[in-house]
C-alpha cells in the first residue's frame, strides 16, 4: 500500500491543486494522513470535501502539535501504520506529476529487500501561478552520511520511503524531540543507519516558491550572500548541534562506522583550527560543489560548524 503524509497549516489557497494531483497519479495512493497545525482558513473544509469525493482514498485527519512544520511532520511519522509499504511526504502547495509515486516506488524497488531506502530528487521550481519554471539544483556527489552531517540534498516534498525506512523513522521519531527540519533529519537518520538514498535527476513535481516557504530554492547572488551570513553568524553551527543531539537520541539505530564519524565530528569541531580543518579531510565530510566544499572549510576555519 502506498500512503501520503501531508502537513497542513492555513493552506487553503493552494491545497486543492495538490490534492487533485494525488488523484491523477498513475499509481493510486490508498491512504492520506494529514496533520493540520491549527488552520483557521478553509483547509479542513477542503480536506473533508476531498475525502467525501474520493472514497477510494482513506483520509485520516489529525490535530497537529502546533509547534511548526518539522514537528507537524514528526507527528505524522509517529502515526504511520504497519500496513504501509511505501510512504511519500507532501507539502500543501506543490503539484505532483502523474508519475511521482510510480517512479519513486520503482526506484525503491531496486534496493535490496529489507534494506532501508529513501528516494528523493529534483523539482521544477515555479511561482504561485505554476509559471516561470526552472530545474532545481542537482547532486554532483553521491548521497551518504558524510554528506548528510553537513548538508541536505533530500527535499521533504520529494521523499518516498520503503517499508524498512518507515519502520526506522517511525521508531526514531518516537525518540527525538527537536530537529532543525524534518527532511534533513530523515536524510541523516536513513544514511546514519546504513540505508540507501537515491537522488532522482528527473523532476516529479512543481515546487512553488513564495514568501510562505519554510525553506526555498536558495538561488542567486542574494541567496548566496544570505547563506554566507548564516554560516558566519554561527547559526549553522547551532543547527549542527541540534542535528547531533537528534542523532544521539537514536544512536542505537546507527552503524558503528557512522557513530565513529559522529564522535570524530564532535571532537574535531571543538578542537584547534588545524584540528578542525584536518577533521574534514581525514573523515571525508563533503558538501555539493566546489563553493559548497569551500564554505565547509571556511566554517571549520571560523569554528562555525
Amino acid at each position: 500500500m502506498v500512503a501520503i503524509l501531508l502537513a497542513t497549516y492555513n493552506g487553503a489557497a493552494m491545497l486543492q491543486g495538490q490534492l487533485d494531483s494525488y488523484v491523477a497519479q498513475d499509481l493510486k495512493p490508498r491512504l492520506l494522513m494529514v496533520s493540520d497545525d491549527g488552520s483557521v482558513d478553509e483547509t479542513r473544509d477542503i480536506l473533508h470535501r476531498f475525502a467525501e469525493a474520493h472514497p477510494e482514498i482513506e483520509v485520516e485527519l489529525f490535530d497537529g502539535p502546533r509547534l511548526g512544520a518539522a514537528q507537524n511532520f514528526l507527528h505524522l511519522l509517529r502515526q504511520m501504520p504497519d500496513t504501509v509499504d511505501y510512504v511519500a511526504l507532501s507539502d500543501q502547495d506543490d503539484v505532483w506529476f502523474p508519475t511521482k509515486l510510480s517512479r519513486g516506488v520503482a526506484l525503491l524497488q531496486g534496493i535490496a529487500k529489507g534494506r532501508v531506502g529513501l528516494a528523493c530528487g529534483r523539482t521544477l521550481e515555479c511561482d504561485d501561478a505554476l509559471s516561470n519554471r526552472r530545474l532545481s539544483r542537482g547532486a554532483k556527489r553521491p548521497a551518504g552520511f558524510r554528506h548528510a552531517l553537513v548538508q541536505n540534498i533530500a527535499g521533504g516534498n520529494t521523499m518516498l520511503l520503503n517499508r524498512a525506512a518507515i519502520a526506522l523513522v517511525r521508531g526514531a521519531a518516537q525518540e527525538v524531540r527537536d530537529v532543525v527540519v524534518h527532511d534533513w533529519w530523515l536524510y541523516q537518520i536513513v544514511t546514519g543507519a546504513g540505508g540507501e538514498v537515491i537522488f532522482d535527476d528527473e523532476p516529479q513535481l512543481l515546487y512553488r516558491q513564495h514568501e510562505s516557504n519554510l525553506i526555498g530554492a536558495n538561488r542567486g547572488l542574494g541567496a548566496k550572500l544570505y547563506r554566507l551570513r548564516f554560516l558566519v553568524s554561527g547559526r549553522f553551527r547551532s543547527w549542527c548541534t541540534t542535528n547531533l543531539d537528534a542523532l544521539h537520541c537514536s544512536g542505537a539505530r546507527l552503524t558503528e562506522e557512522n557513530l565513529r564519524l559522529i564522535k570524530a565530528f564532535e571532537s574535531g569541531r571543538d578542537g584547534s583550527v588545524w584540528t578542525r580543518l584536518a577533521m574534514i579531510r581525514r573523515c571525508g565530510f563533503y558538501r555539493q560543489g566546489l563553493a559548497g566544499q569551500m564554505s565547509l572549510y571556511l566554517g571549520a576555519l571560523l569554528r562555525r560548524i
